[in-house]
């Protein structure tokens, strides 16, 4: 049986603080921040722990990258919201958190032949001169995968961590077909 060990990296949310935010304000108070209203609507808030990253638009809108758990997500949003009250602004509802992407990474603990891969698999991309993966979209599952020859993987494009472990069921028994 092949040893198969893989975690999620990188979760990615929406939500709304449901107020408007007055981010030349917080980019002024706050040093976590970037804000370059030419060149993007959003303010970049950085925060070190969790380590993640959040966009904050003026409508209350946020986009948080970077946790690796929805806990961590959890934090991080509650983070925003304390940053906010350092500038008066008091949010009083609970944010709605949903999950535009989870990023896993990790290994199937078997070698694979990318070549007979590309020719044998629908949906892949590679080019090896350009890049040493191969690009796997699972349309069954709503996932890509990132395959290499060495058996490490990435999966994107999943929603929740039972998504990405069911896309990887899926992704092993389309290898073992091939086999």
């Amino acid at each position: 049986m092949e040893k198969r060990d893989i975690q999620v990296v990188n979760i990615v949310v929406s939500t709304s603080l449901e107020h408007d935010i007055p981010l030349e304000k917080m980019a002024a108070v706050l040093s976590n921040t970037e804000y370059n209203p030419e060149q993007f609507p959003g303010l970049v808030i950085r925060i070190k722990d969790p380590k993640t990253s959040a966009l904050i638009f003026s409508s209350g809108k946020v986009v948080c990258t970077g946790a690796r758990s929805m806990e961590k997500v959890e934090e991080s949003i509650q983070k925003i919201i304390e940053s906010l009250e350092k500038i008066n602004i008091k949010i009083k509802i609970k944010p709605k958190i949903n999950i535009q992407n989870m990023v896993a990474s990790g290994s199937i603990g078997m070698d694979l032949n990318l070549n007979v891969l590309a020719m044998k698999l629908e949906n892949t991309e590679y080019e090896p001169e350009q890049f040493p993966g191969l690009v796997y979209k699972l349309m069954e599952a709503k996932a890509t995968f990132l395959l290499f020859s060495n058996g490490k993987v990435v999966c994107t494009g999943t929603k929740s961590e039972a998504e990405v472990h069911a896309a990887l069921d899926k992704l092993i028994e389309n290898l073992k077909k091939i086999k």
